[in-house]
C-alpha cells in the first residue's frame, strides 16, 4: 500500500485487480497469488516493439542507484534471476538453518553454493550481502510517465530486460542485429554475483540486467538526449547504450572492455 500510495503522489494510478496462479517451488510451497496487469489506452497510444527499425538508438535506464522516489540506494537485482542469485552467494548452511526455503526436489549440489552470510558487508555502505540481493525491484513508472507524455510518438520501443536479461529484445525483432557496446559499468551487485558463483560472463547477461533493465529505442539522438534529460530528473542514470541495423537474421552483440558476446 505504501508503494501504491507513492507512485500516485507521481500521478500514477494503479489498482488490484485480480491474480494467476504460479509455480515457484523453490519460493512457496503451495501457491502463490500474483496481480494481473490490465490497460485501457487509446489504440493510437500503443507502443509496438515490431517498430524497432535499423539506425535506432537504444537508451538504457539504470538499474541500481538511488532514485529520486526510492528512500534508499537500490542495487539492481530485480526480480528476475533472484532465485539464482540468493542459491549463488549464499553459504550451504542456510540450507540446514531454513530447509523451507528452497524446494526439496533441487539437485544439492546447487542449494545456496555460495560463500557469503547475509550480513556480510559490501562496497555500499550500510548495505550487507542480504540487502543488497533483495533490494526491491526498482519501477521506471514515474520516469516513464513523463517520457511518455512528452513524446509517446517518437518511440519505436521498449524493453524491460526482465526474462533473458540482456537478450530480452531478441523476443521482439527479426532480421535485425543489436549491438549494445556501450554498457553500463557492472554494480556491485553482480561484480559480487559473478566473483562468488564463478559464473561466465556471457551466462551473466542472460540472467541479470547487469546495470540497467530498462531500454527505450529511438529513431534519433534529439529523442535519445531527451528521454536521458528526463531519466536524470529522477536521479535514474541513463544513457544511449547500443543501436540498431538491419541484418540477415536476428542477433545480438555485446561488447564490453572485458570481452565480446554474441547471441
Amino acid at each position: 500500500e505504501a508503494f501504491l500510495a507513492d507512485m500516485r503522489e507521481h500521478g500514477i494510478g494503479i489498482y488490484h485487480t485480480g491474480g494467476e496462479t504460479a509455480d515457484v517451488g523453490d519460493l512457496v510451497r503451495t501457491i502463490i497469488v500474483d496481480s494481473s496487469v490490465t490497460a485501457r489506452m487509446p489504440r493510437n497510444h500503443v507502443i509496438d516493439n515490431a517498430n524497432i527499425a535499423h539506425g535506432d538508438l537504444i537508451v538504457g535506464l539504470a538499474s541500481y542507484g538511488q532514485a529520486t522516489y526510492e528512500k534508499r540506494y537500490n542495487s539492481g537485482m530485480g526480480a528476475n534471476g533472484l532465485t539464482s542469485a540468493r542459491h549463488d552467494v549464499f553459504k550451504t548452511n542456510y540450507a540446514d538453518k531454513y530447509p523451507e526455503s528452497y524446494d526439496n526436489a533441487m539437485d544439492s549440489s546447487l542449494v545456496y553454493c555460495g560463500s557469503q552470510s547475509l550480513t556480510q558487508s559490501t562496497s555500499i555502505e550500510e548495505m550487507d550481502a542480504g540487502k543488497m540481493v533483495l533490494s526491491p525491484t526498482r519501477t521506471y513508472a514515474p520516469v516513464l510517465k513523463r517520457v511518455l507524455e512528452a513524446m509517446r510518438n517518437n518511440i519505436h520501443g521498449i524493453v524491460h530486460c526482465s526474462g533473458g536479461a540482456q537478450t530480452k529484445v531478441l523476443h521482439f525483432v527479426d532480421d535485425m542485429h543489436i549491438v549494445k557496446d556501450n554498457m553500463f559499468g557492472i554494480p556491485p551487485l553482480f561484480e559480487m554475483i559473478r566473483r562468488v558463483s564463478d559464473t561466465p560472463m556471457q551466462e551473466m547477461y542472460t540472467v541479470f540486467n547487469m546495470g540497467h533493465r530498462m531500454e527505450l529505442y529511438l529513431p534519433d539522438l534529439k529523442s535519445a538526449e531527451q528521454v536521458i534529460d528526463i531519466a536524470r530528473e529522477f536521479n535514474v542514470d541513463a544513457k544511449i547504450i547500443g543501436y540498431c541495423e538491419k541484418a540477415n537474421q536476428k542477433k545480438l552483440t555485446i561488447k564490453t572492455d572485458r570481452g565480446i558476446w554474441l547471441y
